[in-house]
């Protein structure tokens, strides 16, 4: 990949990763709409290993966003009297269980649709109608993350494994489960981040080795330019969309949903 088409991977990537909008839809769309060229050579020479690098450069700025977080979750497995750090952590834990292993059972059947356009659009398209419904569920969102039980951790991260299809948001629907589960707009938001966090490494840590193996340097040095746009990007939408939730507890979803209708519908009239 061009250091140009690696650069504008990162953008939509730190972007797409973090909003409800499907980073996975997106990492479909961009090349398509581009015109790159999809080869299956293409994917696992050059486009995979880019992606890998430009989930990790996320993975590290939401880190280093939430650090006092995983700090105080550190602090309290190694003997600290944080109660509160404690409960997280272990809803955190039950959170990531679903996703962790539906993804290593289906990782090889959910791969045939990911160079698929036509799935990416119109799951983004059912993205938008579950970010719109999940919305009506605000009213019923005035709890703390440590008032979560854990039945309903585990729910919010069996939501989170949508985000193995194409078009899916892991955020959004991570975000929409919490709504139910009765969190409040801030609460489900940081949950959501706070569950990405070791999705996205773990995911990153298990391409590492294909990525030194099928990568040559030009395309790792590329790959790594880019992960640090991609971490850069993801601070500033992290940082943004906590704001967003902290600000605009009513309809706070819903131009997202819009987003990916109008995006969806696009793509599925000009395929």
């Amino acid at each position: 990949m061009t250091l140009l088409q690696t650069l504008i991977l990162a953008i939509v990537q730190g972007i797409s990763e973090l909003f409800p909008i499907s980073s996975v839809a997106h990492a479909v769309l961009t090349p398509w709409a581009f015109h790159w060229d999809l080869t299956p050579e293409f994917l696992k020479v050059h486009f995979l290993p880019v992606v890998v690098l430009l989930h990790l450069g996320t993975a590290v700025a939401l880190l280093l966003y939430f650090r006092k977080d995983w700090i105080a979750y550190a602090k309290s497995l190694l003997g600290g009297h944080d109660v509160v750090a404690r409960r997280e952590f272990q809803l955190v834990v039950v959170g990531t269980v679903p996703a962790a292993l539906l993804g290593l059972i289906f990782e090889k059947a959910l791969k045939g649709m990911f160079a698929n356009v036509m799935f990416a659009a119109i799951f983004l398209i059912v993205n938008g109608v579950i970010l719109f419904a999940g919305e009506k569920a605000r009213s019923r969102g005035r709890k703390e993350l440590t008032e979560l039980t854990v039945p309903q951790a585990l729910g919010v991260g069996l939501a989170q494994s949508l985000a193995l299809i194409p078009g899916f948001s892991r955020s959004g629907a991570s975000m929409v489960a919490g709504f139910w589960a009765g969190l409040s707009h801030g609460a489900a938001a940081r949950f959501s981040m706070l569950l990405a966090t070791p999705i996205i490494v773990g995911a990153s840590v298990l391409e590492i080795p294909k990525l030194a193996r099928q990568a040559d340097a030009a395309t790792f040095q590329t790959a790594l330019i880019g992960g640090v746009v991609a971490g850069v990007v993801a601070y500033l939408s992290v940082w943004a969309l906590m704001a967003w939730f902290k600000r605009q507890e009513v309809n706070a979803m819903r131009p997202f949903a819009l987003y990916c209708w109008i995006v969806g519908a696009l793509v599925l009239f000009t395929h």
